[in-house]
């Protein structure tokens, strides 16, 4: 897959350009439906699969006040593009000038003759242009105008409700981690550099490896039983997101404790994948009382990732 950054560097024509746009935050399963019917029409027709997307996300610069806690970091979401198969990852750049193009505009500037598009697939919520004056109504009046087919691909759902991204941000800001995996096909994840921290977990026979990360949105404070990627190895484990009550408190750390591994892991990229929430965070009366919970927590956490693995 090859990413192109800025709509002002598209030098080349691409055959047949199957397309679709849109922030796809979070990259779920309603996203996942589109870049599937994008990816085989193009295969279909011998084209190109492009998704056109945004950078930054576009509440970020008309409205930083309201904008969502996002699912995904930019190359986190441009791993889960390529992996839908696409072939083209055309991110423009988003600023207030090209919030205020309108919508016959940015259909003719954009679409038709930086892109060439040959058929556009969008969900059955997308508008575009300036204030989301672009319907899709209107959509398929430009397509019939400059020769594009458009292309409206329904809404998913999951136990009677439709999947989006501010469902899923709900499901994890709540905890409710197992709920939003049924939402992104995917258990949630973060990821990061580990760094020094307090080396607390040691002195309590818990050795952890403190993540630093550039996600935005972390599940509700507590213990979870996850799994690790680190150098392509999967490691389950036990993560505490928190403050740390029982010592006092201090800023927002994500622990990990991953079973059976005695190495030296500061400076390397972890990713942790959330998948399900053992408890909330706890104020213990002394350190014992907290080790006799965390061994309860691993011995929970090490039944439910062995019954993900036996399923």
């Amino acid at each position: 897959m090859r990413i192109i950054r800025g709509v002002k560097n598209l030098a080349e024509s691409f055959p047949g350009p199957v397309l679709t746009l849109g922030n796809f935050d979070g990259v779920h399963l309603g996203h996942q439906a589109i870049f599937r019917t994008v990816t085989s029409r193009a295969k279909e027709i011998g084209g190109t699969s492009i998704a056109l997307t945004f950078e930054p996300h576009p509440l970020k610069v008309l409205a930083p006040e309201r904008s969502p806690r996002l699912l995904n970091t930019f190359h986190g979401k441009m791993r889960l593009f390529e992996a839908a198969c696409l072939d083209i990852v055309i991110c423009a750049n988003f600023t207030r000038a090209f919030a205020d193009q309108n919508p016959e505009d940015f259909a003719k500037e954009i679409l038709v003759k930086a892109i060439g598009a040959r058929e556009v697939y969008v969900g059955y919520d997308y508008a575009f242009g300036k204030g989301r004056e672009g319907s899709i109504e209107f959509l398929k009046k430009m397509g019939s105008a400059y020769g594009f087919q458009v292309g409206v691909i329904d809404a998913v759902s999951v136990e009677g409700a439709v999947v989006s991204s501010s469902r899923i941000r709900e499901c994890v800001s709540g905890g409710r981690v197992d709920e939003a995996q049924r939402l992104l096909g995917r258990h949630y994840a973060i990821e990061g550099k580990v760094v020094t921290g307090a080396r607390r977990g040691h002195t309590l026979g818990f050795p952890t490896a403190n993540l630093q990360t550039a996600n935005e949105l972390l599940p509700d404070y507590g213990v979870y039983a996850v799994q690790a990627v680190i150098d392509g190895r999967q490691l389950n484990g036990v993560a505490s997101v928190g403050v740390r009550p029982t010592f006092g408190g201090g800023p927002v750390s994500i622990e990990v404790y991953l079973f059976d591994l005695n190495e030296d892991l500061y400076g390397r990229h972890m990713e942790v994948a959330f998948v399900r929430r053992l408890r909330k965070e706890e104020r213990f009366p002394d350190a014992g009382a907290l080790i006799r919970q965390m061994q309860d927590d691993v011995a929970a956490a090490k039944k439910i990732l062995l019954g993900l693995q036996g399923s």
